[in-house]
């Protein structure tokens, strides 16, 4: 039997090995013989292998060369492991889907807190090739992500992401339930992307930038955040208050912000 290997610090591993919260997690991806399963660093397969099972095949992706010779070899018997060598940022998951010849992909992962939340970014830039994500993230930015106006943790990730998706945290993990324990509580959670007959037509670069000004500085107003971008008639056209702060306003009310011509 293999020695568990030394998580390294370098790229925030942290083991989860607790047989429940593996359980709960399988069950809630529900994996299906006939889904394209991507896993997002599969560190010692403790999702990677219960996955498998079920669904039969999965693609791993992984940055830490000294763990793919072991995934690969537990993998035999079990199913059909492929493993991407790669940094998760640089894949482009929409020709992922276009290779296989499938639609969408589902896609799980116990994500490394410090790249979170650009990972998290980076899915949503290929949400027409996702059916579904399921990642463990750190608690405090599944509270972000699901945040509501008003909301002291309510911020830029929560704006942007539900926008592109329907966010539903699932349950959270305590730190014994990883090798070495993190410092802090974790949670799961699951996306959905948005249909694209449902999704905003704002134009991207301008809503991204309109959403990061305001944000900046969450006490100042609005007229004030946005000053460069956009001056306080074109808020009123949007329907919004200049005078309103960014964390008391919707997602759709970005939007409708975004929509209004640059002067």
């Amino acid at each position: 039997m293999n020695a568990p290997a030394r998580p390294k610090k370098s790229f925030g591993q942290h083991f989860l090995h607790e047989r429940r919260y593996i359980e709960r997690i399988v069950s809630a991806v529900s994996p299906r013989p006939d889904d394209f399963l991507v896993e997002i660093g599969p560190g010692e397969g403790a999702l990677t292998f219960p996955l498998l099972t079920v669904a039969r095949k999965l693609t791993a992706i992984e940055l830490d060369t000294d763990l793919i010779p072991r995934l690969q070899q537990q993998a035999e018997g079990i199913g059909e492991l492929s493993i991407v060598h790669a940094d998760v940022l640089k894949v482009d998951f929409t020709a992922m889907a276009a290779r296989a010849g499938v639609p969408r992909l589902r896609i799980a992962g116990n994500l490394p807190y410090y790249i979170s939340s650009p990972i998290l970014f980076h899915c949503v830039d290929h949400a027409d090739a996702i059916t579904d994500m399921h990642f463990m993230l750190q608690k405090e930015v599944v509270d972000r992500m699901a945040a509501e106006p008003g909301s002291k943790v309510y911020g830029r990730l929560s704006v942007m992401l539900q926008l592109a998706c329907r966010v539903v945290p699932l349950f959270d993990v305590p730190p014994g339930a990883f090798r070495p324990p993190p410092k802090v509580d974790s949670s799961v959670v699951r996306l959905v992307p948005i249909p694209p007959e449902e999704r905003h037509d704002a134009n991207p670069a301008r809503l991204h930038a309109i959403v990061k000004a305001a944000f900046a500085q969450r006490r100042k107003t609005l007229s004030n955040a946005l000053r460069q971008l956009m001056d306080a008639e074109a808020i009123r056209q949007a329907d919004v208050d200049p005078k309103a702060r960014a964390e008391t306003l919707a997602p759709g009310d970005f939007v409708r912000l975004a929509k209004i011509p640059p002067a």
